[in-house]
């Protein structure tokens, strides 16, 4: 138990809730209750990898819900005497925040126009009239607007209490993010990891961006099969069904299930594509489906991602028709002929779609009407058009895509690491398993981290790709498009035999696989790193173990080969009413900043709390209304323990054997509550802790309350209990409800209960009483209040008898004189004998 120190702050007359997150959160950075001591060495240290919020708009009650689950393992973890490295991360890097931007501004990224230092955003932006400003302009004002976005995402989290470390903040597109960034890149490429490719590419047309893996989703879409005849060398005619029409001109091959015996005769045999009459060979596929329209697929490049794996295993050759902008080229790809396809170059997929369709049905090469069907397409996550596939140059990371001994390596990582839930893991094999292709790393838009290289012109003023000029890594970080390589001037960029940089800046996933190594200090701070990595904890969301739980693997085991930390904690997500996932996308979400003003933050917390690890949880006020029960009656019960005694009771025997009875219980609930928050199990230790908080103020204080009043050794072990049992429920509620718990604690104890030594269960009481002795008096109890409430009585009203027969009789004689005060019963009949407990309650 906590020694007796002087009073903190008095305890006031009428105890508040309100106003206590302003108090407590300065005085605990004044203070710096939660400042990491990086002295300590790394057996001593508990170190998190926090995940850092997106900075582009506002903060939803799902971070709150996720945020406080990590908070409160952060909080036990301090008070168990680990010193905890707990920093705050922005992620401001990548698409949400260009997107912002625009709209915020009003502006669009040229990057053909020239900076402009004296620029200045129009006073009154029109999102759907942006005006272009140069890159340099851009980025200062995504920069701009991400520092005031911090600022209330900061000031969110201290009014939730979060206990962070507000001196280890960092940002995703910092100085010393994009130095860690483009460090790990050239790194990657120097043991060969990472390497650039002209490849098929997701092509997201809106962003005029390549899109990762990670990053797709499908989503339901309308289309029509289109039943197309090719012609035979005998004017025999195959038909085929498509929705993609417009591809025609980039038709490669027919293609068929090697057992389908009404196509095996034309394997190995060619047709022409109708209107343009170019000749392409029948071939075998085992990914062809034969019950799919006719059973016989046009393979194009590229309509969708089984046309890449069909191009690459059989060796087809290219025929690219669409550009980056979604349209179609202006040019025919070779061996197509410019007639017709001159009436299509330059159209959008639709407008290419409909002109085709009407030379197909013209050219009676159409079958009947478009046949309309709802399938699945994927999208880019952020995105609101299909993706299309693109040719182009990008750069890669290898993952385990297209190498068998590294992705069993990766799913060694997955094996070694400690989940929670433990079924999460499943997520993470199946990811593994499935990858299809190397990580793509390379985005082509503007706010980001550059990709680190220059490229030598030769004498045609043509890039030589194969040979990368790389900065030293003491220049880190640096900006190809400012900066100049090493051995040149600036007045040579973009001449022949001069240099350029690469124009492309890295996608988020390839800067945020980097927050251990970002927040441990890696490559600038080695001492640090070397007391804080590996991490021990990864807190996140289910929906992003494929994206950012892999990739941190990924870079931890390519860079240091370990795992970048040793347990992930799963959290799920908020639900709204309809059981829908809340999301801004979505138009669904609640913000948190009203919820904490009208209920508190200790009672957001409290909701947030309950939701079981890895559970998604639908929003509730009446939980968070209960939680708000709770704090107000931790404060009024205090008051009433803390009242009681001259000397506060610190230093008395607990002799009676209900008060034993009741700490030989909370001794059990610690060992619980301890218990669940080593399996990362939060809401069972608050579940528990709760639910003995309620029997102690129901039950026990009701049954001591009269001795507690009085004098003498009885007083005294009432006195010795409760404050002991206040001292422990304070500390194991601590990580939940930190304002109301500090509050308390303040009352008679010097320093934070943040602080405070975890509680423990050895010494709790000075010897075992049986634990049944409480719940079983608290029965009898309650029979006599039943019985006054139905008859319409006061609880104060008096008992003329009170009879207890049963088995369990004799313990209730060991608290007869606190069971008759509590009831007001004038006389007690105790029978033992066999047999369930029987009570019975004669009234005045």
């Amino acid at each position: 138990m906590t020694p007796q120190r002087p009073r903190y702050a008095p305890m006031p007359e009428k105890p508040s809730l309100d106003g206590l997150e302003v108090v407590w959160s300065g005085r605990w950075e004044a203070e710096g209750t939660y400042r990491f001591d990086r002295t300590r060495t790394r057996p001593e240290i508990y170190s998190i990898d926090t995940p850092p919020p997106t900075v582009s708009g506002s903060l939803h009650v799902g971070h709150v819900f996720s945020y406080t689950h990590t908070d409160t393992i952060a909080r036990f973890q301090r008070m168990r005497g680990r010193e905890v490295f707990y920093p705050m991360g922005w992620d401001d890097n990548g698409l949400p925040t260009e997107r912002r931007v625009q709209n915020h501004f009003g502006v669009r990224c040229d990057p053909s126009v020239p900076y402009d230092p004296a620029f200045r955003p129009p006073a009154k932006p029109d999102a759907k009239r942006q005006i272009p400003v140069s890159r340099g302009n851009f980025i200062e004002l995504c920069e701009r607007l991400t520092i005031e976005d911090e600022k209330v995402f900061e000031e969110l989290w201290r009014r939730l209490g979060l206990s962070v470390d507000w001196s280890l903040t960092y940002a995703t597109v910092d100085g010393l993010a994009r130095a860690a960034s483009q460090r790990a890149f050239l790194r990657n490429l120097a043991r060969g990891e990472a390497y650039l490719s002209h490849a098929p590419t997701l092509w997201d047309v809106t962003f005029r961006t390549a899109v990762a893996q990670a990053e797709l989703e499908d989503r339901p879409w309308p289309g029509a099969f289109h039943r197309v005849a090719f012609t035979r060398g005998d004017g025999e005619r195959v038909w085929i069904e498509t929705t993609r029409p417009e591809l025609l001109p980039a038709c490669v091959a027919l293609v068929a299930h090697p057992d389908d015996e009404r196509y095996r005769p034309l394997f190995g045999t060619t047709v022409t594509t109708p209107l343009f009459g170019v000749e392409v060979p029948v071939l075998a596929h085992r990914l062809a489906e034969p019950d799919k329209g006719s059973g016989i697929a046009m393979i194009c490049t590229f309509g969708d991602v089984t046309d890449v794996v069909w191009w690459r295993e059989l060796d087809l050759p290219t025929r690219a028709v669409l550009g980056r902008d979604g349209r179609l080229l202006p040019e025919a790809p070779p061996g197509v002929p410019a007639r017709p396809y001159g009436e299509l170059a330059g159209k959008t997929v639709h407008g290419a779609r409909e002109r085709i369709v009407e030379l197909l049905r013209a050219g009676g090469d159409l079958d009947g009407e478009p046949r309309k069907v709802t399938r699945p397409v994927k999208f880019y996550e952020k995105g609101d058009r299909p993706l299309e596939i693109v040719t182009t140059r990008q750069w890669y990371i290898r993952n385990g895509g297209r190498d068998r001994a590294l992705r069993e390596a990766l799913l060694t990582r997955g094996a070694e690491l400690s989940w929670h839930p433990p079924h999460m893991k499943v997520r993470y094999d199946n990811w593994v398993e499935g990858l299809s292709g190397d990580w793509l790393i390379s985005r082509q838009r503007f706010f980001g981290v550059p990709i680190p290289l220059w490229y030598p012109l030769d004498e045609a003023g043509e890039p030589d790709l194969s040979s990368p000029i790389a900065p030293d890594e003491s220049t880190l970080p640096m900006d190809p498009a400012s900066d100049v390589p090493p051995g040149y001037t600036e007045d040579r960029r973009g001449r022949p035999g001069g240099f350029t940089g690469d124009p492309d800046v890295m996608d988020t996933w390839a800067t945020s696989s980097l927050t251990p190594q970002i927040a441990g200090g890696w490559g600038r701070d080695e001492d640090l790193f070397s007391r804080v990595f590996p991490m021990d904890l990864r807190p996140q969301a289910h929906e992003i173990i494929r994206t950012w739980l892999f990739s941190t693997v990924v870079r931890a085991h390519l860079e240091e080969g370990t795992l970048p930390w040793r347990d992930v904690a799963i959290s799920g997500w908020i639900l709204d009413p309809d059981r829908k996932k809340m999301s801004k996308s979505a138009g669904n979400v609640v913000t948190p900043l009203g919820l904490l003003e009208q209920y508190g933050s200790d009672a957001v917390r409290y909701w947030a709390a309950c939701g079981r690890p890895g559970t998604d949880t639908t929003f509730d006020t009446g939980q968070i209304k209960i939680g708000r029960r709770l704090a107000i009656k931790i404060l009024n019960a205090s008051r009433f323990v803390l009242g009681l005694g001259e000397d506060g009771g610190e230093t008395g025997e607990v002799t009676e054997p209900i008060d034993l009875s009741m700490l030989t219980r909370l001794a059990e609930v610690v060992e619980e509550a301890t218990g669940a928050f080593e399996d990362y199990d939060y809401a069972r230790a608050l579940e528990r802790t709760e639910r003995f908080f309620w029997e102690f103020c129901d039950d026990y204080l009701e049954l001591v309350k009269v001795r507690a009043y009085g004098e003498g050794p009885a007083a005294g072990s009432a006195h010795a209990a409760l404050r002991r049992a206040l001292d422990v429920m304070l500390r194991l509620f601590a990580p939940f409800l930190p304002f109301v718990t500090e509050e308390v604690w303040s009352w008679w104890r010097e320093g934070s209960v943040h602080r405070a030594p975890w509680p423990t269960a050895y010494g709790l009481a000075e010897r075992e009483e049986k634990k049944d002795l409480l719940p079983t008096v608290a029965e009898v109890l309650g029979h006599v209040r039943k019985a006054k409430s139905d008859a319409r009585l006061s609880m104060r009203a008096e008992v003329a008898r009170l009879t207890v027969t049963g088995g369990q009789a004799g313990l209730v004689r060991q608290a007869q004189d606190d069971l008759c005060a509590a009831g007001a019963v004038e006389e007690f009949v105790l029978r033992e004998s066999e047999g369930d407990l029987l009570v019975e309650v004669a009234l005045v």
